[in-house]
């Protein structure tokens, strides 16, 4: 029997009165690229809107510069659905590699709104526009959560290398080094989470930072091809999640199994949990399909719209994270 219909059943008896349903516990509501169905992606604007909303965790993507500074950003380079030149005009193609450029040269191009003519921008048509807004620094949004006083946000933080273009990124020695040494800086290595698709990254957190939470982001086509495993072969274990605890090794720390939503399954979600491991997939962005994997028992959820998450958490009754300021 469904926990609204055992309620009301219970209130029939006797006249007695329905007890008060008890909350689930709270899964982790992250906020993907800020939640960009709301806000610009990757920008202060986004996380300072979740912020306000309440989220358990910014989720975000990092890369490189040519001087090394860490940015938040999820395209290796600069993407003209959303980025304007000093003269305000949209790219007419795909910009430099980020890694390309130094910080301040990146700092010259807007990312505050969507092109409308572009497809990337009709599945966001609720994102408000914030002309101005850069591509921020790793640090900068560690000061700005530090500033807003939300001690409680954690930060999930994607390192953008891809295995199969060495050459348009930083290598992820080079990633993990930097991203580590800004984590250390701010003191957050009990806030962050590190996830990749490319394992090696992941690798080299495990060895260098074994209390940093790591994610494994797994799709079809990066589970069936070990450059981005981390050498280990898909066929070998059988399943994605005997294949993330065999990269993930033993150690301190929770490790977390992060596919694409629409790969999940009970019977892996169940597998998974089994072998000690948590479950956020990605990205969960309809309602009836936030309903489902809750349902299933997920510890987390990725979206774009953080707000229809909440309103889904309320409804079930479930413990919401505190509005921020």
């Amino acid at each position: 029997m469904k926990l609204t219909a055992l309620i009301a059943a219970t209130a029939l008896i006797g006249g007695c009165a329905a007890p008060a349903p008890t909350p689930r516990p709270a899964i982790d509501l992250q906020a993907h690229r800020g939640g960009r169905a709301l806000m610009p992606e990757n920008t202060l604007a986004a996380f300072s809107n979740a912020i306000g909303m309440g989220v358990t965790t910014l989720e975000l993507d990092i890369g490189l510069t040519a001087d090394d500074v860490v940015v938040i950003s999820h395209d290796t380079v600069l993407n003209p659905d959303h980025t304007r030149n000093a003269q305000g005009d949209f790219l007419p193609a795909k910009g430099p590699a980020i890694r390309t450029l130094t910080i301040a040269q990146l700092q010259t191009y807007d990312v505050g709104r969507i092109d409308p003519r572009s497809d990337y921008g009709k599945p966001f048509p609720k994102q408000r526009v914030r002309d101005g807004e850069r591509i921020p620094t790793l640090a900068s949004l560690f000061e700005r959560v530090r500033a807003a006083g939300a001690d409680q946000v954690r930060f999930n933080i994607e390192t953008k290398v891809d295995p199969t273009r060495p050459d348009e990124t930083a290598s992820p020695e080079q990633m993990v080094r930097a991203l580590l040494a800004e984590i250390d800086k701010a003191g957050m290595a009990q806030r962050v989470t590190i996830q990749s698709f490319d394992w090696r990254t992941l690798a080299l957190v495990r060895d260098a930072a074994p209390q940093i939470q790591r994610a494994y982001l797994t799709t079809a086509r990066t589970l069936s091809d070990s450059r981005w495993t981390a050498g280990l072969r898909f066929e070998d274990f059988g399943s994605a999640p005997r294949l993330v605890k065999a990269a993930a090794g033993s150690g301190p720390g929770q490790v977390i199994w992060s596919p694409a939503f629409k790969d999940l399954t009970p019977d892996l979600l169940k597998e998974a949990h089994a072998l000690g491991l948590q479950v956020l997939p990605w990205t969960v962005n309809e309602r009836a399909d936030l309903i489902r994997l809750i349902d299933w028992g997920v510890d987390g959820i990725i979206t774009d719209d953080p707000a229809i998450l909440r309103d889904v958490m309320s409804e079930k009754n479930m413990p919401l994270p505190p509005r921020g300021r």
